[in-house]
């Protein structure tokens, strides 16, 4: 019934606006102001559902049409709320989350406690991201417009899970009745309401007028997908894109000096790393995945090929993240590396593929890497593919070796760690290694359960001198985040996890 009533209520207020001639919102292009941003990006959404699509070219989509319980400041990285108005840390166990009375989804569905509880329950069942949520026992209605999150242990990086894009709230009778909808037309209670997707070319958004922070500034919102960075970047010169995201390491200097242009660079929270699937040989032995880490000149790469930014990682989570410890990176070392493979059987080395999804700055660190294991005497086949097909296979487990960017979005080890090296995580959450190791997940575990940082520490010691040990995974570098933005561009501010938001943004004409 408060459905009906909404959507009655929502369909009354457009009446009288038609009847009474157009105002003028706020969405409106004002006047010396462009009514559409277009951003360029590298790849496609993969799912418009957010308890599917967790990779960054979903989420810079889908993070304007979700909301979720609470936020994080991209500047500050400070818990804010969202469609929760407060919080309580009730016990170490448990949450009371207050929502926001007056909140629609864009279809004039209200929001209340029964859509958070949907929503939550449902990342915790979905097998792509339930690694986000799954720290909660039970979500519990007080009543119409209070939660109550109890966790299944006291579990440090709460709120900051619940701002992840993945946790974001869906209208429940929406999703109810057809639970595959919002793959392909997404509903939500975020700053922009979907209008259309062209597949592998753009997705189109307008402004949500009702939205409970006030309307976008700027009416409609156009995300097109530009695999070659290079292409993005004369797109950008031409006027063509707005605003461009990952500038090609190549081209950062050409924007920086162009006077139409702006670059806007910050370390990141992204890790680029090889995969090895360790269900398949020679990758079930731990010497030829010491080997390939050993045969990797880290620093050479990101000087060359990187154009010298970003940083040679060590560890699957950058430095900024709390739990990171340093093990060093691994020594370039080509006489170890051949030793090693001799030890394992494969004096001659030998064949296997790499895959990487089409960005034209990861094809090329492969590339480079390519040659460094020719050296050792592994011929390796770079296969490029679509990004929704590289993440579709690889979560299948087909490929011998992937090349993977991952962003701690919490900046807690937790986020990475369990999805990343938990037996439990394999395929889809982001286990691609398909590492399986009893030590691995009792540390894993250790640290996320544990309310205790000098106990959680001690287990992310203890765990990153593991993991280098088995080797399941070969890390390559720690990135700078960019993006450029023509010089018209206002209220633009850059997300060190890479989820930029668009709602406060203007282009001037």
């Amino acid at each position: 019934m408060k459905k009906m009533l909404t959507v009655l209520l929502v369909l009354l207020c457009s009446a009288a606006l038609f009847a009474g001639g157009s105002a003028e919102s706020s969405t409106t292009a004002a006047t010396g102001y462009k009514d559409t941003i277009t951003v360029g990006q590298g790849a496609d959404v993969t799912s418009f559902d957010p308890h599917i699509g967790k990779e960054t070219p979903a989420v810079a989509v889908t993070n304007h049409i979700f909301d979720t319980l609470v936020d994080t400041n991209p500047t500050t990285g400070e818990v804010v709320p969202q469609i929760a108005e407060k919080w309580e840390v009730v016990t170490p166990t448990s949450y009371r989350f207050f929502i926001r009375k007056g909140l629609t989804f864009h279809n004039g569905e209200a929001l209340d406690a029964d859509d958070v509880k949907f929503s939550l329950d449902r990342a915790i069942a979905s097998g792509s991201v339930s690694y986000i949520v799954d720290f909660i026992k039970e979500v519990k209605i007080e009543d119409q417009y209070t939660v109550l999150v109890t966790t299944k242990a006291p579990y440090g990086p709460t709120l900051r899970n619940l701002a992840v894009p993945f946790a974001a709230i869906v209208p429940k009778d929406y999703v109810s009745a057809n639970q595959d909808i919002l793959k392909t037309k997404p509903v939500g209670s975020g700053p922009y309401k979907f209008v259309s997707w062209t597949q592998n070319d753009n997705a189109k958004l307008e402004a949500y007028d009702q939205y409970y922070n006030g309307a976008p500034k700027t009416k409609n919102l156009i995300i097109k997908v530009i695999p070659e960075a290079s292409q993005r970047t004369i797109a950008l010169e031409t006027g063509e894109l707005d605003i461009v995201y990952d500038v090609l390491v190549s081209d950062l200097k050409r924007v920086k000096e162009n006077k139409n242009l702006v670059l806007l660079e910050a370390p990141s929270l992204t890790c680029f790393y090889i995969s090895f699937n360790m269900r398949k040989p020679p990758f079930d032995n731990q010497k030829v995945r010491q080997a390939i880490n050993m045969a990797i000149d880290r620093q050479l790469l990101v000087d060359t090929v990187n154009s010298g930014t970003g940083a040679a990682a060590d560890e699957i989570i950058a430095p900024a993240v709390y739990g990171y410890y340093s093990t060093g990176v691994w020594e370039y070392n080509p006489t170890k590396a051949k030793q090693l493979l001799a030890e394992a059987g494969y004096p001659n080395g030998f064949n296997a593929t790499l895959w990487v999804n089409n960005n034209q700055s990861r094809v090329e660190m492969c590339q480079a890497i390519q040659e460094m294991l020719r050296e050792i005497g592994i011929t390796v086949k770079v296969e490029v593919m679509e990004f929704g097909t590289f993440i579709s296979r690889t979560t299948a487990g087909e490929h011998d070796m992937g090349y993977f960017g991952w962003v701690t979005s919490t900046k807690d080890a937790d986020y990475s760690y369990y999805s990343l090296q938990h037996s439990s995580q394999q395929g889809a959450p982001g286990n691609r290694s398909f590492i399986a190791d009893p030590e691995v997940d009792r540390l894993v575990m250790l640290g996320r359960t544990s309310a205790d940082t000098k106990v959680r520490d001690a287990a992310y010691k203890d765990l990153a001198i593991r993991l280098k040990e088995i080797a399941n995974n070969a890390p390559i570098l720690y990135t700078a985040i960019t993006a450029g933005t023509n010089k018209k561009v206002e209220g633009f501010v850059l997300d060190p996890i890479g989820y930029h938001r668009l709602e406060t943004v203007k282009v001037s004409k």
